[in-house]
């Protein structure tokens, strides 16, 4: 077991524990959830082998995390508040009132959300559901929406922020596939859980793999200090765009005097851009937000709480906890423009950037989900781009091309394997990687390559703090051993884009259609929804599908379709088009989705 700096790694506190433990009401037990054709769609039982010592395969600190992380079941936070940890990757906070219960950010699958539903009614009575809060826009807070609103009032009120459909839609439709394979690597979902596999992900274990779907709010929550009395339970909300998701809130509950922080203050230093891929998150204004949330809400807290880890207790802690939380965002933002103005690009900063020794005695602010490094060159990219200003970089060959010319230029395959294995051997485990990149690039068959850059990735994963990092790697040694797995889970599922705007239905098509086969094609069809009393003209000119509202009946149309919202979806994928009014020429839509392009859910990373 690495030898850790009392410093930097306070093992002397173990606050975190007895707060992951308090309020305990009971567990699932088993941890294992299953699909309606009995397929396992989470196993927190897995975990188990956290209980033991921490191996040499491990960094200390991940796996103090992961054992926090990995308790599951009902708590209690304050009476009248419960939350279920420990059923997906995020928490679901469960708020009584006086006829039923309000649901807070319903976890990724139906199957998990509703076990965590059953769990908290065998202890708590027969609630019924009578509102659905939804912090921000990421799938793990809303995609399990339908697994807690069976038998619920289909009246009842979902509220969310200001912008949540926009920012839903741009990551789980719109980057979808790409993101949701590069969330393999970041998450582990295809490693093996044990004390050399995936040991969790920081921010809670991996993600559900059940039925996403997507219910749309039916009210939007748009400034903050606005009050809403939700089943009796009066609730003050802050809005703060532009901080863990684009669009995220936090709020009070004043008569619990109890605080939701949302995602915006975990048990961790978060992401400002995920691995697998997000817009740059604004650390300037996060750091403000939580600022705010001190001046209105953290004096006169009794908890505080989040969507994932667990709850803090005590005005005073509440406080110091955020303040360090905010302390911590404003220096990642400032320092970092500090360096960029001293001329350091997004790496060099990187590797000389020091967190305060006050931050990093906080076992809160290490990075096992985020990490320093890859948040200093968000800020960089934020502010200033992919481009670091050097010329030679401005249009560099992509990495096969390059790899070439390296492997080349250091005299081939043998004496570049023969150069790394010296760089690993003597503890330069990041240029040994770069070295056996270069070389798997040019000889993607060469088992030695293969097989020695995996080698350096275990090493690199087992010394890592950061959870996702960890993850990262191992997946990347997996595929080089073994090659490409199961293909990522599929993006977009029918349910979650039927909750689609025409709009937003009509942007996932373009961003789908192939350019090059579609440059010589001149279509127009009109979109004539009857439910809606609108009709959306969608052009096809230039490779480019463009779209906008019009007069119904107005003229230049190939083709008008004569169907509900509903209808839609269906037509957009050839389905049910015999059932659909329509006047012209049916061959326009057909031609259309003839230049569709699915994307490739399995594409290599590793490997060329």
């Amino acid at each position: 077991m690495t030898l850790l700096d009392p410093d930097r790694f306070p093992l002397h506190d173990t606050t975190d524990f007895a707060d992951a433990d308090r309020g305990f009401l009971g567990a699932l037990e088993p941890c294992v959830i299953t699909d309606a054709n009995g397929r396992v769609v989470w196993d927190n039982d897995a975990y188990a082998f956290l209980d033991g010592p921490c191996p040499d395969t491990a960094h200390p600190s991940l796996w103090r995390q992961g054992q926090l992380v990995a308790r599951q079941g009902l708590y209690e936070v304050c009476p009248g508040i419960y939350q279920v940890r420990g059923l997906d990757l995020s928490n679901m906070t469960l708020v009584e009132g006086d006829e039923g219960v309000i649901v807070i950010d319903p976890l990724i699958s139906s199957e998990t959300a509703a076990a965590a539903l059953a769990l908290y009614r065998a202890h708590r009575g027969d609630r019924a559901v009578t509102a659905v809060i939804y912090t921000h826009a990421h799938v793990d807070h809303f995609g399990g929406v339908r697994g807690v609103l069976e038998g619920a009032d289909p009246g009842i009120p979902v509220i969310a922020p200001q912008g949540f459909m926009e920012s839903a839609v741009a990551e789980n439709v719109y980057a979808g596939v790409a993101m949701s394979r590069r969330a393999v690597y970041m998450y582990g979902s295809s490693l093996e859980k044990g004390p050399a596999g995936q040991i969790g992900c920081g921010l809670g274990m991996t993600t559900s793999s059940g039925t996403v779907g997507l219910v749309p709010p039916t009210l939007d929550i748009t400034t903050t200090g606005e009050e809403h009395v939700l089943d009796g339970v009066r609730i003050v909300f802050q809005i703060t765009p532009g901080t863990e998701c684009p669009a995220e809130m936090n709020f009070w509950f004043p008569e619990h005097r109890a605080l939701c922080m949302a995602e915006n203050a975990t048990r961790n230093l978060h992401n400002l851009v995920t691995l697998r891929g997000a817009v740059v998150r604004d650390a300037r204004v996060w750091s403000a937000y939580l600022d705010e949330a001190i001046q209105l809400f953290a004096n006169e807290a009794d908890v505080a709480f989040a969507s994932h880890h667990w709850p803090t207790w005590g005005s005073d802690k509440v406080v110091g906890y955020l303040t360090l939380q905010r302390d911590l965002y404003a220096y990642l933002h400032d320092q970092t423009l500090r360096l960029m103005n001293k001329g350091l690009n997004g790496s060099e900063a990187a590797e000389v950037f020091e967190l305060p020794p006050t931050l990093e005695a906080a076992w809160h602010c290490h990075g096992y989900y985020g990490s320093v490094s890859h948040n200093v060159k968000a800020v960089y990219q934020r502010y200033l781009g992919w481009f670091d200003g050097n010329p030679a970089r401005l249009w560099q060959h992509p990495p096969e091309a390059s790899a070439e010319r390296y492997v080349e230029c250091m005299g081939g395959v043998d004496a570049v394997l023969a150069r790394a294995a010296d760089y690993a051997a003597s503890g330069d485990l990041r240029f040994a990687a770069e070295l056996l990149d270069r070389v798997v690039f040019v000889a993607p068959d060469d088992i030695r390559a293969k097989e020695a850059l995996a080698g350096v990735y275990d090493q690199l994963a087992w010394g890592s703090e950061n959870g996702t990092w960890r993850n990262f790697f191992l997946t990347g040694a997996n595929e080089l051993r073994h090659g490409l797995g199961e293909p990522a889970p599929a993006v977009g599922s029918l349910e979650l884009l039927a909750g689609l705007t025409p709009e937003q239905l009509l942007d996932a098509v373009a961003v789908r259609i192939d350019g090059p086969r579609a440059w010589d094609e001149r279509i127009t069809i009109d979109w004539a929804l009857t439910d809606l009393e609108q009709t959306h003209r969608a052009t096809l000119a230039n490779g480019v599908l463009t779209h906008r509202l019009v007069p119904d009946g107005s003229p230049g149309a190939d083709l008008r379709l004569i169907l509900t919202k509903g209808q839609m979806l269906g037509a957009m994928i050839g389905l049910g088009l015999d059932q659909i009014n329509h006047e012209g020429d049916l061959e326009a839509l057909t031609t259309i989705l003839a230049v569709i392009e699915s994307p490739d859910r399995n594409f290599p990373i590793v490997t060329p």
